[in-house]
């Protein structure tokens, strides 16, 4: 902000007197400023939400059921990349972004931990990478992963 007795600029924003003398405040947040607006796409937070919730021990995987499906299937296609952003939808704002999480924690780690790690990291990551206020992040838990489940082939009575 300008100091109006100095007239300095701060890291604030800019201070000055309109028409009628009032003291207006104009903030650049660095997404908004008077040299221009930045705009960050969906995809972009959708990313960092997925990796930032990745990165959090006790997520298995994130994604509900048909989502980790399609997952396993891209998986097998030779040149196919996974996505990262499987199982975030994001709405993102000029100024605020809000994340909605489905996720699948491992077997005997605390829900209500985990859930509120992964929100502090989601938020710090969009937030320090984007600049955008992170308004809420919604966590989804739609599977428990116990060890061993999905190693086995299912038995089977057809000829083989």
């Amino acid at each position: 902000m300008t100091d109006t007795a100095t007239g300095k600029k701060t890291a604030e924003g800019t201070s000055s007197r309109n028409s009628t003398g009032t003291l207006v405040t104009t903030k650049d947040d660095g997404l908004v400023t008077k040299q221009g607006t930045t705009s960050i796409a969906d995809v972009v937070v959708q990313k960092i939400a997925g990796l930032a919730t990745r990165e959090v021990s006790g997520v298995h995987d994130v994604g509900g059921g048909a989502a980790r499906a399609f997952g396993a299937i891209r998986d097998r296609i030779p040149g196919a990349s996974a996505s990262v952003g499987q199982g975030v939808s994001v709405e993102v704002g000029e100024k605020q972004a809000a994340v909605d999480l489905q996720i699948v924690v491992e077997y005997g780690v605390s829900i209500a931990d985990l859930a509120r790690s992964v929100r502090r990291n989601v938020i710090t990551a969009i937030e320090q990478m984007t600049g955008l206020e992170v308004v809420e992040v919604n966590i989804n838990v739609n599977d428990v992963y116990i060890p061993g489940d999905d190693d086995e082939e299912p038995a089977s009575d057809r000829v083989k």
